[in-house]
């Protein structure tokens, strides 16, 4: 359902995901994963939050934190934003076992993650390779539903470390969602507040928990000129809630579950 939408359609028009914006994300995304590679090679610490002390410090206590992964203001592309956000999180007396079994319960993220993730579900499942679906809520001024598909790849780094790279592979749009009017929109199309999310997990055990970090790489459209009032909320504020929202429903699904 999509709540707000006569406010909207008089004034945002729906719009279709460009090629030039779509690699200009691509080619941020390949350069982030080159850099991650010294992570995973050992050149330089694991963690993000390692990185510096100050910041590890607060993770150790228990804080979480959540931050543009550099400047002050999304990413700007053709026709486009991209909205890059690190986060981290400490969950004491867990194991990286038990967070990773939590993680990839795929059925049951509808409800670990409510109410952002509506309905989810495995598709398939290889190993270390998954692909899941999940169907978004996004509520800021108006609500927008999308069904998602996205691969997911885990890693074993070494003893006590596991990497996840998580992609979307389809985004569509879904107006009147759970209703007999339900419509499913072409992937790429609408109002544009989410084109593409592309994840990144690490896993690292302390001892007497274990430290739980993501990277959120996401496209957006553009604010049009005159309507920041309207989508500048949605698309500038709504990829670090759902990053901070993503990480606090992680650790209480682990410290209070069975």
């Amino acid at each position: 359902m999509r709540k707000g939408k006569a406010l909207m359609a008089p004034t945002v028009s729906v719009v279709q995901l460009a090629p030039e914006t779509l690699e200009a994300f691509l080619s941020y995304t390949r350069e982030a994963e080159a850099a991650m590679e010294a992570t995973l090679d050992g050149s330089v610490p694991f963690l993000w939050s390692d990185q510096n002390p100050d910041r590890a410090r607060h993770i150790r206590k228990g804080d979480i934190l959540a931050q543009l992964w550099s400047g002050q203001s999304p990413v700007r592309v053709p026709n486009g934003l991209i909205h890059d956000w690190i986060g981290a999180a400490s969950i004491h007396d867990t194991t990286v076992e038990k967070a990773l079994a939590s993680v990839q319960d795929y059925d049951n993220h509808k409800n670990i993650y409510k109410p952002e993730v509506m309905d989810s579900r495995q598709i398939s499942h290889h190993g270390n390779n998954f692909n899941i679906f999940l169907r978004l809520l996004k509520t800021k001024v108006i609500t927008v539903v999308l069904d998602t598909e996205h691969e997911v790849h885990y890693q074993h780094v070494r003893e006590g470390q596991w990497f996840c790279r998580s992609y979307t592979t389809s985004i569509a749009e879904v107006d009147d969602a759970g209703t007999p009017k339900e419509k499913v929109h072409p992937p790429d199309t609408g109002y544009g507040f989410l084109w593409r999310l592309y994840s990144y997990w690490k896993f690292n055990g302390t001892g007497d928990g274990v430290i739980v970090e993501c990277r959120a790489i996401s496209l957006s459209r553009d604010v049009p000129l005159g309507l920041g009032w309207i989508i500048e909320p949605i698309i500038k504020n709504l990829p670090r809630e759902s990053l901070v929202n993503t990480l606090k429903a992680t650790r209480l699904a682990l410290t209070t579950g069975p």
